[in-house]
């Protein structure tokens, strides 16, 4: 899991996304699940967006899975009026993202959870 610190996921912000993210898959031991709690984003541009669909399309490149928790509904609404939430899981909390699998059943293996790296993106 990715703590997301920044208040803002814009231009200023996306290469810090970017190694945190890259810091916790390197620390994983097989492919598998992501999320990013965004309970503390007050702001995303498209800089933003787009840095987030670069790291759905990286993740998947690499047999993971990338889910968004716990987004404050401004940035929620963004989410939907760019269709991010379509290609990208989203939901209330960071537990309910850990839990659920593709079909809705409880997962039986997310990613390395027991460890649950954090890297904060500061901004």
């Amino acid at each position: 899991m990715v703590g997301v610190a920044a208040r803002r996921a814009g231009f200023q912000q996306r290469r810090a996304l970017r190694k945190a993210v890259e810091k916790v898959v390197a620390g994983l031991m097989q492919p598998g699940l992501m999320v990013i709690d965004c309970a503390g984003l007050g702001f995303c541009d498209s800089s933003g967006i787009s840095s987030l669909i670069a790291i759905h399309q990286w993740l998947s490149a690499r047999g993971s899975t990338l889910r968004l928790a716990a987004v404050p509904p401004a940035v929620a609404r963004i989410f939907r009026l760019t269709g991010l939430d379509q290609l990208v899981g989203v939901y209330p909390t960071a537990s309910e993202a850990l839990a659920v699998d593709g079909g809705g059943a409880a997962a039986s293996s997310p990613a390395d959870t027991s460890a649950s790296t954090h890297a904060a993106v500061q901004g």
